[in-house]
């Protein structure tokens, strides 16, 4: 069964859906689009409250039970997306390299861009290799949003693009 629920946050409207083992998305909506789930499964509910603490500056990481759908070399950038830490960023070709391919760039790009789990899966965390703010799905402005939020929360200078 699959369950959905929506939570306001500082950036906007977030749609969380997932099952009974696993979130299988988080995403920036504009306005509800699924009917709300009367009830929710744990993960769901997990999800939903540890978005709640990340936002109220009380959550650095997630621990959830996740799976999103994606060939073997989106679930390796999904993968390494994870290892970027709370507070930081990484360019599009540093990433590319920790793939163990500088010519995977613009590849590494595409499949940041189709991360089903936003904040989640950090990929507001890469930027162009000028350190300009580039390509996110959820937006520009939320992309500044969460970094400058990221950097105040553990004590770096915000980015002040």
């Amino acid at each position: 069964m699959n369950y959905t629920c929506y939570i306001e946050s500082p950036v906007g409207l977030i749609e969380i859906s997932g099952d009974d083992e696993f979130v299988n998305s988080v995403l920036f909506v504009d306005r509800a689009i699924k009917e709300e789930s009367e009830v929710l499964s744990d993960a769901v509910k997990e999800c939903k409250q540890q978005l709640s603490e990340y936002f109220e500056g009380k959550r650095k990481s997630f621990e959830l039970s996740l799976s999103q759908t994606g060939t073997d070399f989106q679930q390796k950038v999904w993968g390494q997306l994870m290892t970027i830490p709370f507070g930081k960023t990484v360019s599009y070709m540093q990433m590319a390299k920790a793939l163990g391919d500088p010519k995977c760039i613009r590849a590494a790009g595409t499949a940041n861009g189709k991360n089903q789990l936003a904040i989640i899966v950090p990929c507001h965390r890469v930027v162009g290799s000028n350190g300009m703010l580039v390509g996110y799905a959820g937006g520009l402005n939320r992309k500044r949003w969460l970094l400058d939020f990221e950097a105040r929360m553990s004590g770096a200078l915000t980015l002040g693009l």
